[in-house]
């Protein structure tokens, strides 16, 4: 058997691994942008330092010293220093204002009621009411979540009606959420009535992160399954850019059009001129 007679076997493998690396390419860049929405929306690590660290203060000095005013005013100090340390490097300052406000509330309602458990109340509260509203906003068919990352994704609310696919997968992480905070509202209240505060404390900073990051990876999970995100954006400026263009093109016809016009006239005006300026024959006399 010659060379020309044997099956060749390598340009088959090679362009099934091609295809292979064409195919997973696209699935790449899908979770890498998944992965940098999630980390936009949530704060990434920083963002979750910035959560949990002034709580996990406010138990640590209650343990020791069990004095109220110096657990909350370190608290909300930390919190108002990692706040003012993003302003100065110019950062984004939502995660870090918002722990700002939770500690703030905190503070208020332990300073009012003199119960250092008071301090995790309005977290609790926030944490139950935002569940209940990723579970609602699902039954009502616009899942929280999507709210969320929809202008994270630059797809603003465009899945709701384009892209079904990918509403279902908002649908399941909303749903997700929801159930994972309520399981941690689950935890948390019954202590905040019959515990006390250093157990309710170590348990809510204990549960700081496992839900949350579980929540995030699910949401990560069904996203990376689910149809990419319509551009809106691009194209909202696709279409503008087509506006001007068949603007410009509209008055590019005007100008031509404008010159014919002219060029035409003046060919009326030079044959009416030597109509004009031609002699008559003779007239013919009767």
């Amino acid at each position: 058997m010659t060379s020309h007679d044997r099956p060749t076997t390598d340009r088959p493998t090679t362009d099934r691994a091609a295809d292979a690396a064409a195919d997973a390419a696209p699935d790449a860049d899908a979770r890498a942008a998944t992965e940098k929405a999630l980390f936009e929306a949530f704060g990434g690590i920083r963002g979750t330092v910035e959560t949990v660290l002034p709580g996990l203060l406010f138990v640590a000095i209650f343990t020791v010293n069990k004095d109220l005013h110096i657990s909350a005013i370190a608290a909300l100090a930390v919190a108002l220093a990692l706040t003012a340390v993003r302003l100065v490097r110019r950062d984004t300052v939502k995660h870090a204002f918002s722990g700002v406000f939770g500690v703030a509330f905190g503070v208020v309602f332990a300073m009012m009621t003199g119960n250092a458990k008071d301090f995790y109340l309005p977290g609790m509260l926030y944490t139950l009411g935002l569940a209940l509203a990723y579970i609602l906003t699902t039954l009502a068919g616009v899942p929280l979540i999507g709210l969320i990352l929809g202008p994270v994704f630059k797809e603003n609310l465009s899945w709701r009606t384009r892209n079904p696919g990918r509403k279902k997968a908002y649908a399941k992480a909303s749903w997700a959420w929801g159930l994972i905070l309520l399981a941690k509202c689950a935890i948390l209240f019954p202590l905040y009535w019959w515990g006390d505060t250093e157990h309710l404390g170590w348990v809510l900073v204990a549960l700081k992160l496992p839900p949350f990051l579980l929540a995030v990876w699910l949401t990560w999970v069904f996203l990376t399954k689910a149809p990419p995100p319509i551009d809106v954006f691009a194209e909202m400026e696709a279409e503008e850019e087509r506006e001007k263009a068949e603007r410009e093109a509209a008055k590019e016809r005007q100008i031509l059009d404008a010159v014919a016009d002219d060029v035409f006239q003046g060919f009326a005006d030079e044959a009416a001129s030597e109509t004009a300026e031609r002699p008559q024959g003779p007239r013919h006399r009767r």
